[in-house]
């Protein structure tokens, strides 16, 4: 693969030099259009009296100024598509400087009772979701959030597999990135999905033939009167009996319309980017079953969106207060488009769900994707049913900067329990929850920042942050109690991969120790895998009872007056803490 770096300075520079060279074609197209329309109204002017050469003049300016036209709205949206790619390739070298936390946090997606997601900063300021996020629509972003936190541990091979082959098409992610975000939506997937589920259908079948009958007679008449054959008040008295017919569908055709116009742009935007599926050939066995997920009988989802999204538009020009009076009054327009938009609903509006579960599956996966792509040094887990549920090589935490992050070997065995202590700041929170991101980014199918990684798929859960609450009027410590309870809960289930930072922390410290004790004792003895992390040594002792408890350490020494960490994993039990240093050291006591 080609260096992240490279590649996206290499993609700047090229569509900053196509949007340069657009830019002048439609400058040039600009000029000569005015050009066109001058000199056509200079030689219908001069030609005037010769009223054939002047009706030619006429047509061939008017035919090369729509041309022109043409080819400059052609070239503007492929302006507006590389001003698009610039930005994306851009925005990524931002990101790969470490310049991140100016984008969406994804904080609605926190969850306090979640498994894990409150205590691993997966959502919120420099969170992971931050980090990984690209999606272009709202819905794509509840599809990457529900991804970072399902907690799936079947058929994680085909995720990866579907990863890296997104991965190794960059390019194509970029485009269909920037097709989908020159297209603004205001109404989410869902609202269209409930109105399409609850659209009560109000014109008859009838009406299939009735505008273009209708039609026919109107011209009929029109001719008629122009020929002098019938009089012309005729031709008007029948624009109020099409007026009519229009009336007694009105009140319904006005609501139809309001849904369309929330609809049409969302509509507009997915069928561009079901042609982004279409066109692409995939390999993996998950991305294949979602390009299949779009095909419907023989037609492609793309040219079924495109064909609603012209009945939306048809029906969206009744606004026109000219074509409205003598659309409707003489070609029953309004019952003519709502009929369409009708019959399409009743024909597709079941599908449209499946559709855009896709759009929003590839809007996600294309941010897993582009992370394997941008971290080619990390690895995807060889998937394992053994009994060592994690062995890596230099394990660190993803988001750290790679020059100066200090990485661990952990091999962690099924139904082995860990007693990690160790001074403040040495480091055994964000060990935590680089443990924590291993399991949760193996489980998506991600690659985790490590050398080489074993795993035997297991679900995670945590205790890291814990609060009160006084709209629930909940202490600290009851809040606690309910987590732990939770974990309990779960374990009892199936197996969880458990993490606990310093529980009981809301009791005095002889109680702290001696629950805590008899917590991790029926951990271990409910066979449960985990790691906890705590300043209490006496709990280091369970150890010496129990053969699958293993104590490790972080270390922090104090050299020539000042505290040096090393940030390394070490097996044993830590005996350097240093609170009462650090409170002289900043002067407090």
């Amino acid at each position: 693969m080609i260096d992240p770096i490279t590649f996206y300075n290499q993609e700047l520079e090229t569509y900053k030099t196509e949007v340069a060279s657009h830019k002048k074609s439609l400058l040039i197209l600009s000029s000569l259009r005015i050009l066109i329309f001058a000199l056509t109204g200079i030689a219908i002017y001069v030609t005037f009296s010769n009223w054939q050469l002047a009706l030619a003049i006429g047509v061939l300016g008017l035919t090369s100024f729509i041309y022109l036209l043409s080819k400059y709205t052609n070239i503007k949206a492929k302006r507006e598509l590389h001003k698009a790619l610039v930005h994306i390739n851009a925005e990524e070298l931002k990101i790969a400087s470490g310049d991140f936390h100016h984008r969406d946090t994804g904080l609605q997606f926190q969850d306090p009772k979640h498994f894990y997601s409150l205590d691993i900063d997966l959502f919120g300021k420099g969170s992971f979701f931050q980090f990984i996020n690209r999606t272009i629509s709202s819905e794509g972003q509840h599809e990457l959030s529900n991804a970072l936190k399902t907690n799936n541990t079947s058929n994680i091979e085909e995720r990866q597999d579907a990863i890296k082959e997104l991965s190794e098409k960059t390019e194509w992610t970029q485009l269909y990135s920037a097709t989908g975000s020159l297209i603004k939506t205001e109404t989410p997937a869902l609202k269209i999905i409930n109105w399409l589920k609850n659209h009560k259908g109000f014109i008859p079948k009838y009406m299939k033939l009735l505008p273009w009958l209708f039609t026919i007679i109107s011209v009929t008449l029109l001719i008629l009167s122009i020929l002098n054959i019938l009089d012309i008040t005729y031709f008007g008295y029948w624009l109020f009996v099409g007026l009519g017919l229009t009336g007694l569908y009105l009140k319904k055709i006005n609501v139809l319309a309001v849904n369309s116009d929330k609809a049409k742009d969302t509509f507009r935007q997915y069928a561009s980017l079901l042609l982004q599926i279409e066109n692409e050939r995939f390999t993996s066995k998950l991305l294949q079953e979602k390009q299949k997920q779009i095909q419907s009988e023989g037609k492609k989802a793309s040219a079924i969106f495109s064909e609603f999204s012209k009945h939306l538009d048809a029906l969206d020009n009744r606004n026109n207060l000219i074509g409205a009076i003598f659309g409707n009054g003489y070609l029953l327009s309004d019952i003519k488009n709502a009929y369409k938009v009708e019959q399409w609903i009743s024909k597709y509006g079941h599908k449209v769900e499946d559709w855009f579960e896709v759009v929003s599956f590839f809007d996600a996966y294309n941010s897993l994707g582009n992370y394997a792509f941008n971290h080619q040094d990390h690895v995807f887990p060889k998937i394992s049913k053994n009994q060592i549920t994690i062995n890596s090589k230099n394990l660190g935490h993803p988001l750290l900067d790679k020059t100066k992050r200090i990485n661990s070997d952990v091999s962690i065995k099924n139904q082995q329990f860990f007693i990690v202590t160790g001074a403040n700041m040495a480091g055994k929170s964000t060990f935590l929850r680089t443990i924590s991101l291993h399991i949760m980014m193996a489980n998506v199918g991600l690659p985790v920042c490590a050398t080489s990684s074993s795993y035997s798929p297991v679900k995670l859960i945590t205790s890291m942050r814990t609060s009160d609450s006084l709209t629930d009027d909940s202490s600290y410590f009851f809040s606690e109690l309910t987590r732990l309870k939770f974990i309990v809960d779960a374990i009892e289930k199936e197996p969880y991969f458990i993490i606990l930072d310093e529980i009981l922390k809301g009791t005095n410290s002889t109680d702290k120790a001696i629950g805590s004790r008899k917590f991790v004792e029926k951990l271990v003895a409910g066979n449960a895998t985990g790691i906890i992390a705590t300043h209490d040594l006496s709990l280091c002792k369970i150890s010496e009872e129990l053969d699958d408890v293993e104590n490790y350490y972080f270390n922090a020494e104090i050299v020539n007056d000042e505290l040096y960490f090393d940030y390394k994993f070490k097996k044993g039990i830590c005996q350097n803490m240093n609170a009462s240093f650090l409170l002289k050291k900043m002067e407090i006591i």
